[in-house]
């Protein structure tokens, strides 16, 4: 048995472990979860291990496993101690309010059939637009990448968090020509017809019809805790 990958590609980790594994030819059996149903945990098999992972997780998995370019994860120490601050950062800053505005802008009101005050969303809208500056600031400058001249797995997770927020429907490059050049740097680097293949669930998530109630019960204790 040969690599699979358990993803949920309307998951944004999901689709940067899924564009990483297809851009650089590393053959794998794709196994879909449907996390909106109660699917299993995420994760991967290879030979008769199971290992159910984060994407950064997996993401250096595959990068030490098979031969892929070395600016995806650097050996030079200090573009590698840049791609490792962003990926640490990420988590609590960027992922997070991504996430939120989805929830609060669509799933919720629309998947949920749950109210989401006018306060709530606009207070979530606002700290995802500091935290766009703070990426633009701290982490983009005046760089073509996230961490210097060529695409790296920083590139990747980021663009994959902000396409939640397009899928909801915020204008998340508009007014941000630094942002808005950068995704289309990153979308040209892994390949766009890959880039749309990976988004393509997303991109059509305000089309998603009522959740059965049985499985309204089973996810809002777990996703109310995850989008506070």
């Amino acid at each position: 048995m040969g690599l699979e990958l358990y993803l949920d590609l309307l998951s944004q980790p999901c689709r940067a472990v899924y564009i990483f594994a297809r851009k650089n030819g590393i053959p794998f059996e794709l196994r879909t979860v449907e996390l909106l149903k109660g699917g299993p945990r995420l994760g991967f098999r290879e030979l008769t291990d199971r290992g159910g992972a984060w994407s950064v997780a997996i993401l250096l998995y595959l990068m030490r496993k098979y031969k892929v370019p070395d600016y995806w994860y650097p050996q030079d120490l200090q573009a590698c101690a840049r791609v490792d601050e962003y990926l640490a950062w990420q988590h609590t800053t960027l992922r997070r309010n991504c996430l939120r505005a989805l929830w609060h802008k669509v799933m919720l009101p629309v998947f949920l059939g749950e109210p989401v005050s006018p306060q709530m969303l606009a207070a979530t809208l606002a700290e995802l637009d500091e935290t766009l500056q703070l990426l633009e600031d701290k982490f983009l400058q005046n760089k073509a990448f996230l961490i210097g001249s060529h695409i790296s797995l920083a590139d990747l997770v980021a663009i994959t968090e902000l396409m939640h927020p397009v899928g909801a429907g915020c204008q998340v490059f508009e007014g941000r020509p630094k942002l808005a050049a950068w995704r289309q740097r990153v979308e040209a680097a892994v390949g766009e017809d890959l880039f749309q293949e990976a988004h393509k669930v997303i991109l059509k998530v305000k089309d998603s019809p009522p959740a059965d109630p049985t499985i309204k019960q089973k996810l809002m204790p777990g996703l109310l805790a995850m989008i506070r």
